[in-house]
This record gives C-alpha cells, structure tokens and sequence, in this order.
C-alpha cells in the first residue's frame, strides 16, 4: 500500500491505553493517530471504516517452529487424535491410505499426547505403529517434539538395534534391552539422520503455508527455530529459502531466525560462511537457540529432584561446558544466546553459563530463556539481576495446570511459571506458542495469561501470576520487538512504526477473561497490506 489510506470507526490500542480511533498507513508504516476520523478533503486518501472494531500491533510469536509448522502441516496433523491410542492409531491408518505415492516413502505426524489417551496410560510403542503398517517407514513425534516413536522397518532404516548405544543427550527406549521404537531427545538424530531431507522449493512450500496459518491467528512476526527441524539440512539453505520468498513477495510473516546450532563446530561453520542476516525487515538471523533439557510431558525436562516415583531427574542435553562454550562463541560474535530451560535444574545451568559469559561479554546484551517453566525463587532472582529476556508460552497452561503439581514438589510448583514476578521485577517478558507444540493461536494465550486456567477450567493456578489483559497484549506485540532490537520499528501504533496490525472482533479490555480465545480474528495488516 503506497498511497495513504485512513482507518477509521475502531478502537485502537496503540501500546498504550485510552484507546484511540483512528490511524492512517502511508507508505508501509504509521502516519498517524488521531482520537476520532480527522476531515479528509484529499481525494487521493483512501478511507477504510472498520465498523467499531478492535485494532492492535501485529502479534509477534516470540518462539515458535514455523518450518516444522509447515512440516505438521503436510503431515499427519496428530493433535486432534490423540484421545486415545487406539484414535490414534486408526487415523494413522487412514492418512496412509491417502499419501502421495510419489511421496518419501515415510509416514511422518507430530502431535500425540499421552497424557491425553483414555484407553491406556502409557506411549504408543513400535508394536502400535507395526499395527498401522509392518513395511511402510513411521515416525511420529509427541507434541512437545523431545520424543518419538518409530516402528520396525523406521528403526531399521535408521539402523537402531540392541547394540545401539544411547548418544550423548539423548536415550533409546527399550524392553528387555531391545529398542522399543521410543526415541528421547538427542537420540530422534538417529530416525531424523535417515528421514528424507527437503530440497530448498520444498522448504519454500512449507513456509509459505504455515505463514499463511500464523497469519490467520494475527499475527504478523515470529521468532523461529527452523534449523534443527531436518537432519542434514543446511541452515544457509533455510536462509536461502526465506530470501527467494521475500524477493518474490511471497513471506507474509517477518520471521527473526533463532538459530538452533547444537555445536561449538556447528556455530563456527555458519557464521564462517556468513550465516549471519541482520536488518532485513522481512528475515534477518537473531540470536543462538540452545537447548538445555527437554519437556515436562515427556519427564525430560531436568529437575533438581527426581520425579515422583523414579529415580531419574530428567535429561541435560549439555555439559556445563559445552553450554558455556556455545554461549561464549555467540557473544564473541555479536550474537545474543536464548537458551530452552523448562527444569530447574537445567536453570541452573543456564543462570551459571550466562553469568560467565556476561563477565567477558559486555554491551546491550538481550540474551533470554525460552520457556523458563520449573523455577525456584533464588532462579527467578538471578533473571533479573542477569538482565536476561524471557520468552514465555502462556498457552502451555492449558495442559501444564494438570500435570505441574503431580511432577514438582510443592514449594518448587510455588514459584513456577512465575512471569508476572519477572515482569514486575523489570524482566522482558514475551509470548509465543512454540508452535507446533501448540498452535499460534495468540486469543487462546492472551485468555491463559490473564485467567491462569486452562480451557477446561482447570486451575487457576497461581492465580498472583496472572497478566492484566494490557500486560498479555503487550507480551505478544512490544515486548517481543524489545527481545529481538526491533522496539524502534515495530510493536506499537506510533507513527514512524511499520504497519503491522490486527483487527479483532471484539475489545479484549471488555471481553469476558474467560472468553478471549473466541476472539475472532477479523484481518491481518503486514506493512499496511492485508494478509488475511
């Protein structure tokens, strides 16, 4: 849109409350803000009326996948099938009657849930996949992504056996000493190392449709891990893939890149061939993604205690030096680290790590925690004082509020998913869904942050934590642009800030708390164009 266009009769949250009621777009960004629609005698302006609605900053997802997004989408879609193992299993069976014949050959889906099965209490195992088919190759991957479970012609693709040791950061699940097809953390490189890797038109596919997901739930950023998603896949190709989307138009999301480089080796490799893409308003890299522990679903996320009934704590992906190294690297090159910590115990870690680094590193430093789950009071402290970003995922209440207090000890649960202490302490606090663990679907979000309940009522659960709806609004749009340098640009309804905005159904300040998620999303701007 390069003409200016008035958008008028709406309620618009700038960023900053009362509410104004109307703005005008010119030439991608913000022109104005007025409290009414000013007198236009310029026939050259277009007017827009938006009938009373809500308008808000784009939302920015802080952490999600959105090329494993377009993976799901072009996969077996689990999350709606997973009520029991035996739904599970029939609609495998049925998606693999409809693949493409021309396909990989595998049959691949995300998005179970064992926790959700009504028929049995335990995972799905090779025995259950061998079921759906004994010849065809499946892989299918829990919610959370930090666990898999493959059947006998995928295990054997990939080479696994009895004699298969269990990788560094990882475990192979067995019974009586035989792979079970149960896949933990670093061990999913072994199934991924042989799954089919996408060629960069492939890559552009997925991106383009899981945009255009993102873009139906208003949002207009994201911060994605994309690298990791495919075994043998060179990151310079993801960047290439993106690059080709914006120079024909087609990326309908700005996307900040955090880069998922699991190695002192494998950082040093890209940014020696210059890896690095920075101040493209459409895709520009960010800071190291890191990965610390796994999940609480899959009891991998590392505590400082063991889980009830068991003698385990959960995993660590890195050694003390290893996390510390990776972190140090990053900084030494101008890039920030935001490291994936659910488990105290891997807090720990991280804290320790970063407080290394920040000693030799110094400058506007904007490093962070993702997710930033399982957390004592002394941790929630050290954030602060850190100065450290965290990247919170609100919606992980929905399924979190059933399990947290059956897996963490009272006074630890007590301090969890403690981000109104962060923020109030003067923490960044952002949002995001760390889609396709869950969708983008922001409402849902905003409605878990302010109501601390799940969507079955469940909860509340420390109900002190809650965000006022000004808060969450905030957590999916300015203070995502804070975490990734981009508050100049992008977050707000000011002039001078690119036109990124979403326009609702209905004004979240006067929605019932409980009914936000039915919000509807009404269209999406992207520098003043519509997306959705």
């Amino acid at each position: 849109m390069s003409k200016k266009t008035v958008f008028y009769n709406c309620k618009v949250y700038t960023g900053e409350l009362p509410l104004r009621g109307a703005f005008a777009v010119e030439n991608g960004v913000f022109s104005d803000v007025w409290d009414e629609r000013p007198d236009i005698t310029d026939p050259d302006v277009e007017t827009i009326d938006l009938e009373g609605r809500f308008v808000c900053p784009g939302f920015n997802d802080s952490h999600m996948h959105l090329l494993n997004y377009g993976r799901v989408l072009a996969g077996a879609d689990l999350t709606a099938h997973t009520d029991s193992l035996e739904s599970l299993k029939n609609y495998l069976r049925e998606f693999l009657k409809g693949m493409d014949p021309e396909s990989s050959g595998w049959l691949l889906g995300r998005g179970w849930n064992q926790d959700y099965f009504r028929d049995t209490d335990r995972m799905p195992d090779r025995n259950d996949l061998d079921e759906v088919s004994d010849s065809v190759p499946i892989m299918i991957t829990r919610t959370c992504g930090h666990c898999c479970v493959l059947n006998t012609p995928a295990l054997e693709a990939a080479g696994i056996t009895a004699d298969t040791k269990d990788p560094d950061g990882g475990s192979i699940g067995r019974n009586d000493g035989v792979p079970d097809g149960r896949l933990y953390e670093n061990a999913i490189d072994l199934a991924a190392g042989v799954a089919p890797v996408p060629s960069v038109n492939d890559i552009k596919k997925m991106l383009k449709e899981a945009a255009a997901k993102v873009n139906s739930y208003g949002i207009t950023s994201v911060q994605t891990d994309d690298y990791g998603v495919f075994s043998g896949l060179d990151p310079l190709l993801v960047n290439k893939a993106y690059c080709e989307l914006e120079e024909a138009g087609e990326l309908t999301v700005r996307v900040l890149e955090q880069c998922n480089l699991p190695t002192v080796s494998e950082l040093k490799g890209f940014l020696d061939r210059g890896g690095i893409r920075k101040n493209d308003p459409m895709f520009s890299t960010g800071p190291l993604k890191a990965l610390a522990d796994g999940s609480l679903g899959s009891r991998t996320a590392r505590l400082s205690v063991n889980y009830p009934g068991t003698g385990e704590k959960g995993m660590l992906i890195h050694s003390d030096e290893e996390i510390r190294d990776l972190i140090c690297l990053a900084a030494s090159n101008g890039m920030n680290a935001v490291v994936h910590a659910i488990g105290d115990g891997a807090l720990d870690q991280v804290l320790d790590a970063f407080e290394y680094a920040r000693s030799r590193y110094h400058g506007d430093r904007r490093d962070g925690i993702v997710h930033c789950q399982v957390s004592r009071e002394d941790q929630l402290r050290r954030i602060a004082e850190l100065g450290l970003c965290v990247y919170a995922q609100s919606v992980f209440l929905d399924y979190d509020n059933h399990i947290v207090e059956a897996l963490v000890p009272e006074d630890i649960a007590a301090t969890s998913y403690s981000w109104k202490t962060l923020l109030d302490s003067g923490v960044n606090v952002s949002n995001g869904s760390d889609c396709p663990v869950e969708y983008p679907d922001v409402m849902k979000g905003i409605q878990c942050s302010v109501t601390r309940t799940s969507i079955d009522g469940t909860g509340p659960y420390l109900p002190n934590q809650a965000f006022s709806v000004k808060e969450a609004l905030d957590s999916f749009t300015s203070a995502g642009a804070y975490s990734g340098y981009e508050e100049e640009t992008k977050g707000k309804i000011v002039p001078g800030m690119l036109a990124d905005f979403t326009v609702l159904g209905a004004d979240p300040f006067e929605t019932d708390p409980y009914k936000i998620k039915d919000i509807e999303i009404c269209s999406t701007w992207l520098g003043g164009n519509r997306v959705f």
